[in-house]
């Protein structure tokens, strides 16, 4: 939820009042379903664990657009829904799923706790960054969405070596300057990112309601999808390189 400083005019209602503070517990209400994730995660409920992160997943869609047309930040000034956001994602993108990927088995016995370290430690590097979005608003670095990366890796279910290289790669892309697409906010062919975010959340679904068990054609479709949020900035500069 994006804030800017603004005085409480003298008309704001008390009820309006506790209607903006209402998106803040909507907010907050995403820590409680990662921590009903993080339960279903220690009893090995893999699908449910992600279930329920993509439960966060739509509260963090929602309370944005909400909190602008309740207009949260100038009827409650004293509660910062930046901090509230950052400190919910930090749970559902980062530390549950971190857990999911060291505890899961996928990886290398010996690297695991490493790398488990090592998810939350860049992540939280990277969410106290103040260059973390670009000027065009694509992130910069792997943008620490741990929830997907590990939704993949419990659908590629690759080898152990594989996935421990792959987990240690991302972990250092984290600290390079590529630009990794937002589904929202980059304007530059938003109507296609808009309609394969669609595609992707049907797929996904579909995979979960299947436990994990999906054929060869929505897997390729999904890591597709996935190639085109991580890669298209790159190829598109690579394309006008080539036309320049």
């Amino acid at each position: 939820m994006m804030e800017t400083s603004q005085p409480i005019l003298p008309e704001a209602t008390s009820r309006m009042r506790a209607a903006a503070f209402s998106v803040h517990i909507f907010t907050a209400l995403g820590a409680g379903v990662a921590l009903i994730a993080m339960l279903e995660a220690v009893r090995e409920h893999w699908t449910n664990m992600f279930g329920w992160l993509g439960v966060a997943l739509i509260i963090d869609a929602l309370d944005g657009p909400i909190a602008r047309r309740l207009d949260v930040v100038r009827l409650q000034p004293n509660w910062s829904g930046d901090i509230l956001d950052l400190v919910v994602d930090f749970l559902t993108y980062v530390f549950v799923p971190a857990y999911a990927i060291t505890a899961s088995g996928m990886l290398l016995p010996l690297a695991a706790p490493v790398l488990g370290i090592g998810i939350v430690v860049s992540s939280a590097l990277y969410f106290a960054d103040r260059r973390m979005k670009a000027s065009d608003n694509h992130f910069r670095g792997f943008p620490a969405l741990w929830n997907a990366a590990a939704f993949y890796l419990f659908l590629l279910h690759m080898p152990p070596v594989l996935s421990t290289l792959a987990v240690a790669a991302l972990i250092a892309l984290t600290f390079v300057p590529i630009h990794v697409l937002h589904p929202v906010r980059v304007v530059r062919l938003r109507w296609l990112t808009l309609w394969l975010m669609a595609a992707w959340a049907l797929l996904a679904l579909l995979v979960l309601l299947n436990d994990f068990n999906v054929g060869l054609p929505i897997v390729v479709a999904l890591c597709a999808i996935g190639a085109y949020i991580i890669g298209s900035d790159a190829a598109i500069r690579l394309i006008k390189s080539f036309k320049a």
